[in-house]
């Protein structure tokens, strides 16, 4: 018997054996696939996190005061003539207390005029007839020229002397000390490798406990903060006194630097 004529005559068997064979190359095709997501899923690193903090302290190396020196009189000139007068005082003494130029600076020069307040309309009625109000122009009756100065003293064992002579010439108000240390950077960096330095002893400490390997880091975040410890002392004065005052103290603390990590390892 020919082949076409056993096809023709067991069509439905051959019709089944086909559809058979295609629905195992589907099965088999989805196995390898899941087999394929299986190994990707194999792949996934594990990982463990730890935390390290590291600070530095230090004791201060610069202090920086501002100071204003303001008047007002009569005229423009009269006001600005005090104001440079008592500037040139405060310059000269900065000098001789080798203070650098350039850690002198002006941070505003203000000139305005001063106005008088005339006399507001009364508000109540009389006999129930509003009492008749003539309003007067307000007028300029003085000037008021201002300057605000920001210095920088790098000997901080000096900053109550300045801060006495300063205030000894007639300044108007002062602010400060604030005491920081110059070489901030340099503290970041040092908190930070000791924050470093604690984190991978931490993951020492934690793969020994797991009984892991640390393969190589794969994550890596710093926070810090800056502590700066301000001083107080005897920093304002209104006008110039002919007694004596007490000399400021200004205890310098230290300042804090600090620096938290945290550092991701892989395991294995």
């Amino acid at each position: 018997m020919q082949i076409k004529e056993l096809i023709k005559e067991n069509k439905h068997f051959v019709f089944k054996a086909v559809l058979i064979f295609i629905l195992v190359l589907l099965v088999s095709g989805g196995m390898r696939g899941h087999g394929k997501r299986g190994f990707q899923n194999n792949n996934e690193r594990n990982t463990i996190t730890v935390s390290g903090h590291g600070e530095v302290n230090a004791v201060p190396d610069i202090a920086t005061i501002s100071f204003g020196v303001e008047a007002s009189k009569n005229t423009q000139k009269e006001s600005s003539d005090e104001v440079n007068t008592k500037t040139k005082k405060v310059l000269d003494f900065l000098k001789s207390s080798q203070i650098d130029s350039k850690d002198i600076k002006t941070d505003n020069y203000n000139s305005y005029p001063k106005y008088n307040n005339p006399e507001p309309c009364p508000v109540y009625y009389s006999g129930g007839i509003m009492p008749p109000c003539r309003t007067t122009e307000a007028k300029i009756i003085g000037y008021t020229v201002s300057q605000n100065i920001t210095v920088k003293v790098r000997k901080v064992d000096d900053v109550s002397k300045i801060i006495d002579g300063i205030n000894a010439i007639g300044v108007t108000n002062m602010y400060g000390p604030t005491l920081s240390v110059d070489d901030e950077e340099g503290l970041k960096v040092n908190a930070r490798k000791l924050a470093i330095d604690n984190a991978k002893e931490k993951a020492k400490v934690l793969s020994k406990d797991l009984g892991v390997r640390l393969i190589k880091i794969t994550a890596f975040n710093e926070t810090g903060n800056y502590y700066p410890m301000y001083a107080t002392g005897s920093m304002m004065k209104d006008s110039v006194s002919n007694e004596a005052s007490v000399p400021s103290e200004i205890p310098k603390g230290e300042n804090t630097v600090s620096s938290d990590v945290s550092i991701t390892y892989e395991i294995r």
